[in-house]
């Protein structure tokens, strides 16, 4: 397997500085980035989250669902320890797109769940690959990480491809009356951890 082509630069943030590795998928030319801050070498642990793009969430700050939140959270606490990394995965609305994610919203209007609307729009519960996370991580150097995750897949997909998860760390941020529905589906169906 190809290890995707990578270019970096700094990237200030709020949070602190922060590196930007944008990567290029050959297999399927998708561009994904990770933001580390610290030393990524050594046998300690890496504070990670991988997260998928929202763009109503992350960008707009969208109620319906905790995405936003989850991602801010994960870069505050990677600041607070100064050594960590955000992998960014470009597979919006559960890997459907960016115009299906909206179609999906609407059917949710009518009063569908998040995994009926994807699956009456013909796509899968959760269209999302994270072998690609871990493609990522190993090109980096990271091959042992603390997971800041609510999703189990991530974890069973990490592991699956030789990438040590020493442990689960949770992100319980975000809830709000708007998307009590949207946590509760991915906890029900999805088997997320809402603990």
């Amino acid at each position: 397997m190809n290890k995707p082509a990578t270019v970096s630069a700094k990237l200030p943030t709020k949070w602190g500085n922060f590196s930007i590795h944008a990567l290029e998928q050959s297999s399927d030319g998708k561009e994904h980035v990770a933001l580390a801050m610290g030393d990524l070498s050594g046998d300690e642990p890496l504070l990670v989250r991988v997260h998928s793009e929202c763009l109503t969430g992350d960008a707009f700050s969208s109620l319906r669902c905790d995405c936003g939140p989850q991602l801010e959270a994960a870069m505050q606490k990677i600041a607070k320890i100064g050594r960590g990394m955000v992998v960014y995965l470009r597979q919006e609305g559960r890997g459907i797109g960016l115009v299906n994610k909206i179609k999906a919203y609407a059917l949710q209007d009518q009063g569908q769940d998040t995994v009926e609307a994807n699956i009456n729009l013909g796509f899968g519960a959760d269209q999302r690959s994270f072998s690609v996370a871990a493609e990522i991580l190993s090109t980096l150097g990271v091959s042992k990480v603390k997971l800041m995750t609510n999703n189990p897949r991530k974890v069973d997909a990490l592991q699956a491809a030789n990438i040590e998860v020493v442990e689960r760390v949770p992100l319980k941020f975000g809830r709000n009356p708007h998307n009590e529905g949207y946590l509760s589906t991915k906890h029900g169906k999805l088997g997320h951890f809402l603990e």
